[in-house]
């Protein structure tokens, strides 16, 4: 507790000297080329949150990102849970580096050192910079049980403009609490208080002042969709519940039902997995209605892409910004009969990445391995700003222009949640658990993960190498990454 109380004085010494005040208005000649004298370029981070790595319905992300840009078809999330991965985000580490491994304030929010983030090294090198959105898991907790955990007001080191949903409050589309700037608003239930639309008001409105002017900026905005509701009222007919203009667009949607789908035949599976039943027709029924609901959430941050990509070509920024769309995990929805995320499935640990910009070939794909620990490096590449910690992940210019840079690559996937780690190689991904449990899989050859080859006497010597890389690389730091 005393580390964290010393983490939290030095944070609130950097928030004592940062201003959230708004831009002065931009002079005639900023106005008329915004550009002149703009020399690094602006980046736009788009992270949903429980997105797999499918853009359906999502034709906007489809027309003004991925056609215009790089979409990376193997994307993963290197822990797929929501505070571990945003932390991963931040810091450009895996979170046996960052030190953040759960949800809960003492090993999630409350672990992360926030006096070396992303926004901390942007800001130091001149970048304005805003969070919109959804924070860490615990962020605004209020509760009185946990010392040192900061009020709703709170405001991270970094930030120059700061508009953060508040824990209690942070998975509602109406009536939830929004920190901004320090001063925290609540907001109602009318429609026009839905919370997507609310955050990309927010969004849009930084880039409007901001983009003028020849200093860079970094907005990172987070909206809360397709994650699931809380306290979701029985009978409801969508959760999460979609902005009234997209309630019905997906009404006749149903999960799709691949071989992985409340799989049959699970001995091959750990011991968790092997106790756990088939999904009941409820369960199945409610599924198919989450994932409607998903798909009609999603449309409200599609609006939001069209207006944030709309402001930067109205103020003229489009040849300086680069547009980064991605998600924070995946989830199961019923693959291998789990609901959740966390596990080490392609379902959880797949996300969706494309990045739009000068430096990134248009509406190509590329196949190499990239993770959500190689975000940071990209965006302090882009920047040319200087971490202050050493960063795990690879910038992702190189392998956009080449696709023989990294194409041997390996990634580490972990999760304490599940108590296990993950190698993913080439088409292999090999999984141990903390109980002694093993799993193998050939991608290639099984992309469903249905039959584990580790107790197969053909595969032993690609399972044992598997075995001895992960661990050299489980707990690496910077270079020695995979």
């Amino acid at each position: 507790m005393m580390a964290m109380s010393t983490m939290r004085t030095a944070v609130a010494a950097a928030i004592a000297s940062v201003t959230l005040a708004a831009p002065a208005a931009a002079s005639p000649d900023e106005q008329r080329d915004p550009n002149r004298a703009q020399t690094r370029p602006n980046v736009i981070v788009i992270e949903t949150d429980d997105q797999s790595d499918s853009l359906r319905g999502m034709n906007t992300v489809a027309r003004l990102l991925a056609s215009k840009g790089t979409t990376f078809a193997n994307s993963y999330a290197a822990y797929p849970l929501c505070c571990p991965s945003r932390a991963t985000f931040l810091t450009g580490q895996y979170s046996h580096n960052n030190r953040v491994i759960s949800t809960d304030l003492i090993q999630g929010y409350g672990a992360l050192d926030e006096t070396r983030t992303l926004p901390v090294w942007l800001r130091r090198s001149g970048y304005r910079t805003a969070m919109v959105g959804r924070y860490l898991n615990g962020y605004g907790t209020d509760d009185g049980f946990v010392e040192e955990v900061p009020d709703r007001r709170q405001i991270p080191p970094g930030w120059s403009e700061w508009y953060a949903l508040t824990a209690g409050t942070d998975q509602r589309r109406y009536k939830y609490r929004l920190n901004e700037n320090g001063k925290v608003r609540r907001y109602g239930k009318r429609p026009s208080d839905y919370v997507t639309d609310v955050l990309a008001g927010h969004a849009v409105d930084f880039i409007k002042r901001r983009a003028p002017r020849p200093k860079p900026f970094f907005l990172w905005f987070t909206p809360t969709a397709p994650h699931g509701e809380q306290s979701r009222v029985p009978g409801a007919p969508r959760d999460p519940t979609p902005a009234p203009r997209h309630l019905g667009r997906f009404a006749d949607a149903t999960l799709p039902r691949t071989p992985a789908f409340n799989e049959e035949d699970v001995s091959d599976k750990p011991a968790r997995l092997r106790a756990t039943p088939p999904l009941s027709p409820e369960t199945v029924a409610d599924l198919d209605l989450r994932y409607r609901s998903q798909l009609e959430s999603l449309l409200a941050v599609d609006d939001a892409v069209k207006r944030i990509v709309g402001r930067i070509r109205r103020a003229g920024d489009k040849r300086m910004t680069y547009f980064v769309f991605t998600s924070d995990n995946g989830l199961q929805m019923g693959s291998h009969r789990l609901l959740f995320k966390s596990f080490l499935y392609e379902e959880s640990t797949r996300v969706p990445l494309v990045i739009r910009g000068p430096r990134f070939p248009r509406g190509v794909v590329r196949e190499q391995l990239v993770s959500n620990v190689d975000l940071a490096p990209t965006i302090s590449a882009l920047a040319k700003a200087k971490p202050t910690l050493p960063m795990d992940g690879r910038s992702l210019l190189e392998p956009a222009r080449d696709p023989s840079v990294l194409s041997g690559r390996e990634l580490l996937l972990e999760s304490n949640k599940t108590n296990s780690v993950a190698l993913r190689s080439g088409d292999w991904v090999y999984i141990e658990h903390g109980d002694g449990d093993r799993e193998l899989y050939d991608l290639a050859a099984d992309p469903f993960q249905l039959e584990s080859l580790h107790a197969s006497p053909p595969h032993a010597a690609i399972r044992d190498r598997l075995a001895a890389r992960l661990a050299q690389v489980r707990n690496c730091l910077g270079p020695s990454c995979p």
